[in-house]
């Protein structure tokens, strides 16, 4: 299967998304987090670092549960992210 490629948008959404998932991880570790989340550190650490922009949604679902964020958090901070979109294509 061929992925098309992820444009500048999807990727910088995609890092703002790792850097909230940073910023809610705090002092844990990275081991810790994906351990809760039943994901490996190695999808967290692609996530965080934006190497992996576009995560399956049961990923971001336990991923959030783990951290502690709300679904809403999450679903606002894309919002934004897409309303900047907008306004850089009008």
């Amino acid at each position: 299967m061929v992925r098309t490629p992820l444009t500048p948008w999807e990727r910088r959404r995609g890092e703002r998304f790792g850097a909230l998932l940073r910023e809610a991880r705090g002092e844990r570790s990275m081991v810790e987090v994906a351990a809760a989340a039943g994901v490996s550190a190695e999808t967290l650490r692609k996530i965080e670092t934006g190497r992996a922009p576009t995560p399956a949604f049961f990923t971001v679902a336990a991923l959030a549960g783990a951290l502690g964020l709300s679904l809403d958090v999450l679903v606002a901070a894309c919002a934004q992210d897409a309303e900047e979109r907008d306004a850089l294509s009008a």
